[in-house]
């Protein structure tokens, strides 16, 4: 791979046979073009064939055909097995096209590999679709700023419920000193009953919640929240402050179920 490796990034990988006329014009030397046909024959590969020669353009052949005109004239060969194929009269293309898709993905990976493609590269190209949600970070998912539901220690119980109300989510982070010490859920609430209203935050708050981190996959808070039994969990920072709240139905909404 010596060649390809002194040249620029390609712009371009195609894959084509007949499609001759509509990428011409737009080949050059430093794209790459692979060539697949199982014969290696075929009439609507001379054309793009000779154009590769002609302006130096890196050619791939795939065919199960070594001494084909394609492998002869590649610079990169890559070979087939040469079997039958599967349908019953032994000329339509099934054995030859599942190999050559197992060839695309051999390349495929070979070229992530080397390129060190990961998921954060994936979750770029592809956004939308549930693999784009899987990928997704809490960050994207969470609410942030006024959204996010908070109390000091020493607040009331009846400031602490005006809290809870209405930012909807069923949960408050209780803070000290702008750190976060514990949760306030509606289970807390009806475990406290008997004398609520005369209570602080800091008392009735489970205290050292869950927590999660910004940069967590979406799909392993999801996990998380199955696993804890509890519907929102609270975002913080490196120093323990609150940056942001996610809840269940946020993660479902995304699609990361």
């Amino acid at each position: 791979m010596s060649r390809i490796e002194k040249r620029p990034k390609p712009r371009h990988c195609v894959i084509a046979e007949p499609a001759f006329h509509a990428v011409s014009a737009v080949l050059t030397e430093h794209d790459i073009v692979v060539l697949i046909s199982n014969s290696g024959e075929t009439q609507e590969l001379r054309d793009i064939l000779l154009h590769t020669r002609r302006f130096n353009i890196p050619l791939v052949g795939i065919s199960s055909k070594v001494n084909s005109t394609l492998l002869q004239s590649a610079d990169f060969k890559l070979n087939l097995p040469n079997l039958p194929e599967a349908c019953a009269i032994g000329m339509a293309p099934t054995t030859s096209t599942t190999l050559t898709l197992a060839m695309g993905d051999a390349l495929a990976v070979a070229v992530m590999e080397q390129r060190g493609f990961g998921s954060e590269d994936f979750l770029k190209n592809h956004p939308g679709g549930k693999l784009g949600a899987q990928l997704s970070r809490v960050s994207d998912l969470m609410h942030k700023g006024d959204q996010i539901p908070t109390v000091e220690a020493g607040t009331p119980m009846p400031d602490v419920l005006l809290s809870m109300t209405s930012k909807g989510f069923g949960v408050t982070g209780v803070l000290k000193d702008g750190v976060l010490i514990g949760v306030i859920s509606d289970g807390d609430l009806r475990r406290h009953m008997g004398n609520l209203m005369e209570k602080a935050a800091g008392e009735i708050a489970t205290l050292n919640p869950v927590t999660v981190t910004p940069e967590l996959f979406a799909a392993q808070a999801l996990a998380l929240l199955n696993e804890k039994k509890i519907s929102a969990l609270m975002v913080v920072d490196n120093t323990g402050c609150p940056v942001g709240i996610v809840h269940i139905h946020d993660l479902l909404r995304a699609g990361v179920a």
